[in-house]
This record gives C-alpha cells, structure tokens and sequence, in this order.
C-alpha cells in the first residue's frame, strides 16, 4: 500500500493546482467582466456553466485526498501535510456552500441592472479572499507530495 502514497497524493496535488487555476482565471478572467454582463455566467443565457468545471474539480480532489490521507495514516509528516489541506479546504467548501454558491446561483438567474451590478462587484471582491485558502491547499499538498517522496 505504501507504493501508492506517492502517486496518490500527488494526483491530489495536480488537483489542487488545477483548483487554484481555475479560481485565478475566475479572479482575473470572468469577475472582472460579469457584473455588468451577467449573462456571461447564465448558462440559459448562453454563458458558462461554473459548475460543469467546479463540481468534478473538487469531488476528484476531495477523493484523492481522503484516499492520500487513508494510505498515509501511519506516516505523520505525510498526513500532517493532508490534514491541513483538508482542514483549508474545508473551510473553504463550507464558506462557498453557505454563502458563494446560494449568491451565484442567484446571480445566474437575475436580470441586469444597477443592484445587481453592485452586488455582483461585493460578490467577486469577497471572492477573492477563497484565494489564500486554495493557495493553502495547494502549498500543504505540496508539502504533502514532498514528504511522500522520502519515503517513497
């Protein structure tokens, strides 16, 4: 079993970065340009699917990180190394489920206008204090990645 530490974590880890990608091109790419044009983010309204990225993203990183976290146990530099990568992603999921993802789904029905607008702008500048959190994600996983190494 301690053949597949490696390569477990460190899909993990691609995962992760692959997750903070996303939220970049998110931050840098589509935020600045859909609150004056919502339909941007309106699937009916021929604008992307966020969730189409989102939802395999994260259920392929949260699996692979259980699994990391379940081959490493035994190995406390490993799993100190997962466990604050959850612990960060959590956190972060949580965040997102009970106040992101409700505002985004709305915003992907609303019509344009100047609230909309202004709320839109509060939205993407809260978004992107996720950052530091996936920045967090993805420097444990690292380090994770590291420490299975050593022992690989």
């Amino acid at each position: 079993m301690t053949d597949l530490i490696l390569p477990a974590t460190a899909l993990a880890t691609a995962l992760a970065f692959i997750g903070l990608g996303g939220g970049l091109y998110e931050v840098g790419v589509i935020d600045p340009a859909w609150p004056r044009r919502p339909d941007l983010i309106q699937p009916d309204h021929g604008g992307i699917s966020r969730k189409r990225f989102w939802i395999p993203a994260h259920a392929t990183f949260e699996v692979l990180l259980v699994i990391a976290l379940a081959l490493s146990w035994s190995i406390a530099d490993v799993r100190f190394w997962l466990l604050v990568a959850m612990a960060s992603h959590t956190v972060m999921r949580f965040w997102s489920a009970f106040d992101f993802i409700p505002k985004a789904l709305a915003f992907e029905k609303a019509a344009p206008g100047p609230e909309t607008e202004a709320a839109a702008r509060r939205w993407t500048r809260r978004s992107l204090a996720r950052l530091p959190l996936d920045i967090l994600d993805c420097g444990a996983m690292l380090a994770a990645t590291i420490a299975a190494a050593g022992i690989a």
